[in-house]
């Protein structure tokens, strides 16, 4: 496996090289790509925002709280709501997020994620060049589900937050689904029940589309903030198109958990990094 295959200034170089002779850039981001922007789910972001459900459940950080089994739907809701206010709804648009859209401005690319804060969106992205596959936390779906629709969410948190008090929210407020009566949970992809709606397939379509218009040409398979967790969505797919097209150059930006197979060492620019500084770098090359 290869680690590294160059200095900062030297993959930097090669990187904007890259996308300037590219016919098409196609953006694989992780969760790396936001804790690059200052949006960290543990340390002190945490305890300024959860230091009451850290003290009365023990939880130590925003990710294993969202699978934290709290004892009512009161509560998860109160835990559930201020999470989505902070992450989606009230965060301002992260830096690398805005430099990676001037990085792609005015290029024919497609952003594939497993982010679901919707970042992206709220950068700027063109919404047809955007597949958010595991979800978004603006979404609600039912939980069973009985059907395979996604609802909006933003007005129903805000008053989940302004409203919640010991911890919990008002009981009238818990949502349910309209058809069944079922919960309603997030459209988040934990398990066989997340709800891919018309959106999500319409999505699936145009990326594929994008992958078979550019199978040979000059490509830049640009991965962002990705580690083990998900490999087979991001990773796997990148290094497989990389060692099946001769044209392609795959970039990998990550701080910690950077690799890729020997093979693609001469297709391959990596760099373990802060993805904010290496984002901002490239876009001052590019000019």
């Amino acid at each position: 496996m290869t680690t590294s295959t160059g200095s900062f200034s030297e993959c930097v170089d090669r990187i904007a090289d890259a996308i300037r002779d590219a016919d098409a850039i196609l953006v694989g981001a992780g969760a790396g790509l936001s804790t690059a922007a200052g949006f960290a789910y543990a340390g002190k972001r945490f305890d300024d925002n959860f230091a009451d459900f850290r003290d009365a459940y023990g939880i130590t950080d925003m990710y294993s709280g969202g699978f934290y089994p709290f004892p009512d739907e009161e509560s998860l809701w109160a835990w559930w709501s201020r999470s989505i206010l902070l992450n989606r709804y009230d965060c301002p648009v992260g830096q690398p997020y805005l430099d990676l859209l001037h990085m792609l401005r005015g290029r024919d690319y497609f952003v594939l994620t497993t982010n679901v804060d919707h970042q992206f969106q709220r950068a700027g992205i063109d919404h047809d060049r955007l597949f958010y596959t595991q979800g978004d936390y603006g979404l609600l779906q039912c939980s069973k589900p009985c059907h395979k629709a996604t609802y909006d969410n933003e007005g129903l948190i805000r008053h989940m937050v302004a409203e919640q008090s010991d911890l919990r929210v008002p009981r009238e407020l818990v949502p349910h689904c309209s058809r069944c009566g079922a919960p309603m949970s997030l459209n988040l992809r934990c398990d066989d029940t997340f709800v891919e709606d018309e959106g999500w397939h319409a999505a699936a379509k145009r990326y594929d589309d994008f992958l078979r218009e550019h199978r040979h040409d000059r490509i830049v398979l640009l991965e962002v903030g990705v580690g083990g967790n998900t490999p087979g969505i991001i990773k796997y797919p990148f290094w497989r198109m990389a060692a099946q097209n001769r044209h392609a150059t795959y970039v990998q930006l990550n701080k910690g958990e950077v690799l890729a197979p020997s093979q693609l060492e001469r297709q391959s620019v990596i760099l373990d990094c802060d993805a904010a500084k290496a984002l901002s770098s490239v876009r001052v090359r590019l000019g």
